[in-house]
């Protein structure tokens, strides 16, 4: 039971959040940029609005390309803007 315990503590921490999004550059060496879509609500009025958020990763293969809807998890912070490490991507356009 002591063995488990370890493991256990261990998945939780290195549990990261990780967003999908679409590469809207890769002009950087070995880092991309990132948007990520959203909605939210207007706390007035209720309708639904788009916002975004371009997030800066670093792109260790430089596998990623232009359009390309791709996964990022949350890790140090690498530079001044990039704090995000690409994982995988999901899918590449047609």
């Amino acid at each position: 039971m002591a063995v488990e315990a370890p493991n256990k503590v261990n998945s939780e921490r290195n549990h990261r959040p990780g967003r999908v999004g679409v590469v809207t550059s890769d002009r950087g060496e070995k880092s991309i940029k990132v948007r990520f879509d959203y909605t939210v609500k207007h706390p007035k009025y209720g309708k639904y609005y788009k916002r975004s958020t371009t997030l800066h990763a670093h792109d260790e293969k430089n596998e990623a390309q232009l359009g390309d809807v791709v996964e990022v998890v949350s890790c140090r912070r690498i530079s001044k803007l990039k704090c995000w490490r690409f994982t995988r991507i999901v899918r590449r356009p047609s």
